[in-house]
């Protein structure tokens, strides 16, 4: 094993050493974590083999899988979320799998344990792609900066700097708590489905009960749950009143389209960012929105319009909330396995809704047209 590198900015050398150990080694207890079960070898097996084509022999082969994070602030979910994504990578082959990860000005020694890894990242055959920015959403112009920090985590994909096909999946991960299986649901059922994105469901406690956090559209453009002008969200355990496709989908765990998702965790085709589709902010005469959410609209634009939710995955932002929406809502080898496999398919709908709800705060709700501002766009 590489010898550690000598102290960070703001944790000594015995300080990082946890992190590392328990990132690198899934049964380690050295740093507390949400306890994920065993990754389930045998499901997944499909997403080991190689679906990409080399244009000629000489050529290496391109990546299949692609991590993306955008981390700040967020060292004590390091051994969870790192834990399961190098886990992931060790299962799906590391030379098939690229990771890049743009970190953005800790105060918590985020920096110091995702820069010490990259000895170990090395050893073990993984491209580790490091970056810090000192970009701050907070101050300012957040959706444009929020776009900028997450093209900086492709750019080593755009940019070449490892091959890459259109069958190359990208997993774009949030500082969720995530198992391994979560991981690797998103990437089978994109695969499974012939999806070109698939999204998790994304959860927050705040009160007693979790609510569904994410800012999304179901596949007639309206919000995932009613939310009243006063803001409130005592309706949020109602998904998906009126849509009783999505609604039963949900219920029996099985994937459903959705016009746009983001939800913690996503799986989408390298395809459109190989062909020059970046996260952007809102124009001029555009609804103030999310880059996620803008991102799934211009991906409509370009033909990509198989967009699904994939609900056996259930993601909380810590380590404690996570045991606690997987005690609520189950482990996702739990779900899968409770599931009926021979109803896991869609029936893609290619026309987008005529209108989506525009909802810059929750005292001004619109319906615009999905394809507001990108009519002159060429495809």
């Amino acid at each position: 094993m590489p010898e550690m590198r000598s102290s960070g900015s703001i944790l000594s050398t015995e300080r990082i050493t946890p992190y590392i150990h328990a990132i690198l080694d899934p049964s380690s207890k050295e740093r507390p974590r949400l306890e994920c079960p065993p990754l389930d070898t045998k499901r997944y097996q499909e997403l080991k083999k190689t679906h990409a084509t080399r244009e000629n022999d000489d050529d290496e082969e391109p990546i299949g899988f692609y991590f993306a994070l955008n981390l700040r602030d967020v060292v004590n979910l390091l051994p969870r979320l790192m834990g399961s994504i190098v886990e992931t990578i060790k299962y799906l082959g590391p030379e098939r799998c690229a990771l890049s990860i743009v970190e953005g000005n800790s105060p918590d020694g985020t920096a110091d344990v995702l820069d010490a890894l990259h000895p170990f990242m090395e050893e073990l055959g993984i491209r580790y792609f490091y970056n810090n920015s000192a970009i701050n959403p907070s101050k300012g112009a957040r959706i444009r900066k929020l776009a900028q920090l997450r093209n900086l985590a492709l750019e080593p994909l755009f940019k070449k700097k490892m091959p890459a096909s259109d069958q190359t999946t990208v997993l774009f991960i949030n500082d969720v708590a995530a198992c391994p299986d979560d991981i690797l649901e998103l990437a089978y059922q994109r695969r499974n489905l012939n999806a070109d994105m698939t999204c998790a469901m994304d959860f927050t406690y705040a009160g007693p009960d979790p609510t569904f956090y994410d800012v999304a559209r179901t596949l007639a453009g309206d919000t995932f749950f009613p939310i009243p002008k006063d803001g409130s969200w005592d309706d949020a355990w109602d998904l998906f009143r009126g849509n009783r496709e999505a609604r039963m989908a949900y219920d029996a765990h099985l994937p459903f389209q959705v016009f746009a998702c983001w939800n913690g965790a996503t799986a989408f085709t390298a395809a459109p960012i190989l062909n020059g589709l970046r996260f952007r902010d809102p124009k001029k005469d555009e609804c103030f929105q999310g880059e996620p959410q803008l991102f799934c609209k211009d991906l409509w634009h370009k033909g990509y319009r198989k967009i699904a939710v994939v609900p056996s995955v259930s993601l909380e932002y810590t380590n404690a909330r996570g045991k606690d929406i997987k005690k609520l809502k189950g482990f996702t080898n739990e779900v899968v396995q409770h599931m009926d496999e021979s109803k896991a398919n869609i029936n893609w709908q290619y026309e987008p809704p005529e209108k989506v709800k525009c909802m810059p705060t929750f005292d001004r709700q619109t319906w615009l047209p999905w394809d507001e501002s990108l009519k002159d766009r060429r495809r």
